[in-house]
């Protein structure tokens, strides 16, 4: 998909969202996980039996998901069901998973309770993982999505058409806001972090970009102040996921390194143009992801950009 048609896609998904809750969104996260991975189940209450705690599963990966989308609620009500349904797949369906995956509605991200529910449930059952699903999660499943997928899912067409966006992922706007009043210039006495610099070369990245990258490298520490600790470093990782999945499709799509790069600065910022600061900010947030390895690839250990093979003692 283009830029355009993502951004359209975006902004019909949160349209949707906005109106799901109980069965509703149940029916729309089993449309989308059905449609996205083959091996998904999507389990329906049946008769006395129910669901046996259980919205869906994956055999490969042996997840099991539960939702929980009410239109009001607090976290005293997502514990009560949390601690309901995990038991429910404790007791009904020992091992057939290995993850329980809460699923909830929630766009503004988890409730800091819920956090500490998932910790503790996480300490109480070792032999389990436990994850978190929410808005963000469930659009970048859709991202994974080829466009005719992603409108049946969607239940929309997703047009062409040249539409001027004046902020990419709005996930992002935070940790822009954060970072738009550094400097234009680092410290030149400023410690640079340890650049392994074989991953530009091997990604042909030379010129202005890696120029670009090499200075937002400075500021980098920002970010991970920004996601230090607790929720900020759940969110952390669904936005790296995310800058992967997108990455994924566009490097598909473009052969080009630097039309890769312009690809993932729009999906930071949009295709409107923005004032220097923010400019600067965005590449910053890049050498972020791209230095922790988020986005473009890292060569082999015994790659050299000479071609040649290092041999190992």
């Amino acid at each position: 998909m283009k830029f355009e048609q993502r951004m359209y896609a975006r902004l019909k998904f949160l349209d949707l969202m906005a109106d799901l809750y109980e069965s509703a969104f149940e029916d729309f996260f089993h449309r989308v996980m059905v449609t996205r991975y083959p091996n998904f189940l999507d389990v329906r209450t049946h008769g006395n039996l129910g669901d046996q705690g259980a919205d869906g599963l994956t055999l490969h990966s042996r997840k099991l998901y539960a939702c929980y989308a009410p239109q009001t609620g607090g976290a005293s009500a997502v514990k009560t069901k949390f601690t309901k349904d995990l038991a429910s797949a404790v007791r009904q369906r020992d091992g057939q998973f290995d993850t329980f995956v809460f699923v909830h509605n929630d766009r503004r991200g988890i409730h800091p309770q819920v956090a500490t529910m998932l910790s503790t449930a996480d300490s109480d059952h070792p032999a389990l993982d436990f994850e978190q699903m929410g808005t963000r999660h469930i659009w970048q499943e859709c991202m994974g999505l080829d466009l005719a997928l992603a409108e049946d899912v969607l239940g929309s067409e997703i047009p062409v058409k040249p539409t001027v966006y004046g902020m990419g992922m709005d996930d992002l706007a935070p940790l822009l806001q954060h970072l738009k009043g550094l400097r234009a210039e680092a410290d030149p006495l400023m410690e640079l972090p340890q650049v392994r610099e074989e991953k530009l070369d091997f990604n042909q990245l030379r010129g202005e970009s890696r120029d670009d990258l090499l200075r937002g490298m400075r500021h980098t520490p920002l970010v991970e102040d920004f996601y230090a600790g607790g929720i900020r470093a759940l969110e952390h990782d669904e936005v790296a996921r995310g800058f992967r999945i997108f990455y994924e499709q566009v490097r598909r799509e473009h052969a080009d390194p630097d039309d890769v790069l312009w690809q993932l600065e729009m999906y930071v910022l949009g295709n409107e143009r923005q004032r220097p600061q923010v400019h600067r900010a965005a590449w910053v947030v890049l050498a972020h992801f791209f230095f922790r390895c988020d986005i473009f690839e890292a060569p082999p250990s015994d790659w050299s950009p000479t071609g040649l093979v290092s041999v190992q003692p």
